[in-house]
């Protein structure tokens, strides 16, 4: 890390942390070839295969089945190719939620060095690039076992939430006509009978 962010942790002013490095108070902090002042990262705990497992479904109704089943099925495959799991996570929200308590704890943990999924749609429907840049920028990684096509059912539940979270932006609270009609087409299966998903 820079200096200035090893000031910001510290509580301390820039200045304060500059007089530390020059007389040589912070451990293996040394100035790089363009004079920048780069600090160890002393947060560090983990090592290269402590593994974080992340598990998610949509549906409420699918906390005590299917996300079990499928946090267990990560902490298998982490476990059988030779992480050590120091972290495991199942989470009921949104693939289109970017508020969820659970996944937002774990990303700010430095405990683990390795995030695992079973597939990408279960750590965000959108952005997926942008989390494993962010990752790795912190000398982490995401492992994503399976790579196979979206759930239908729950791909739709995520688009309902879209639709409804872009109606109460544009509309207010109250769920507009357009909405509602969006949503009963979407929920409609080829038979033309309305499946039960809820927003």
């Amino acid at each position: 890390m820079k200096l200035s962010e090893y000031a910001r942790i510290h509580g301390i002013q820039y200045r304060a942390a500059w007089e530390r490095f020059r007389l040589g108070r912070i451990p293996g902090a040394y100035k790089d070839e363009v004079g920048t002042i780069i600090v160890p990262d002393e947060t560090k705990t983990y090592m290269a295969n402590d593994a974080a497992v992340y598990a998610r479904v949509s549906d409420p109704s699918e906390r005590r089945t299917r996300l079990p089943a499928q946090q267990k099925r990560v902490e298998d495959w982490a476990t059988a190719n030779g992480y050590h799991i120091v972290e495991s996570v199942a989470e009921v929200g949104s693939g289109v939620n970017d508020k969820r308590r659970k996944l937002s704890a774990l990303l700010k943990r430095n405990t683990w060095g390795v995030l695992i999924v079973e597939r990408k749609d279960r750590l965000t429907r959108f952005g997926f690039e942008w989390f494993r840049l962010f990752i790795e920028q912190q000398d982490k990684r995401i492992i994503v076992i399976n790579e196979a096509g979206d759930d239908r059912t729950d791909l739709i539940r995520d688009l309902v939430s879209i639709i409804y979270s872009f109606s109460a932006r544009l509309y207010g609270q109250r769920r507009s006509k357009k909405a509602v009609a969006m949503v009963d087409v979407l929920t409609r299966d080829e038979n033309g009978v309305d499946d039960a998903v809820e927003a």
